[in-house]
């Protein structure tokens, strides 16, 4: 019995062959709300995934969203509001602003 397997290079070793295979999939599926929701999955576990490959680097979503659209050739676009919130909501910098000081 003999595996097949697939010996194609890897475009962006640091975040590994699934998710290159699910950029491709969603950049095939024909609903734009499945394809927001599959983007905003994508990207966190894209910047987990940079996270554990880059300890010393600040990984945030804009890096994240460069790389998807890289990924896919241009064929998503990370601009839906699903996107944008998740990029609002996990903005380091704002995070920094909003939290007060403990006595």
């Amino acid at each position: 019995m003999q595996l097949n397997r697939n010996t194609t290079p890897v475009r962006m070793r640091n975040y590994g062959r699934i998710v290159q295979d699910m950029i491709r999939y969603a950049a095939t599926l024909p609903d734009e709300r499945e394809r927001a929701a599959m983007e905003a999955y994508i990207a966190l576990c894209m910047r987990q995934r940079n996270l554990l490959w880059n300890r010393d680097q600040e990984s945030g979503f804009s890096r994240v969203r460069e790389d998807i659209i890289r990924l896919s050739d241009g064929l998503l676009r990370c601009d839906s509001p699903v996107f944008q919130q998740l990029m609002a909501q996990n903005n380091p910098a704002a995070g920094i602003a909003s939290k007060k000081k403990k006595k």
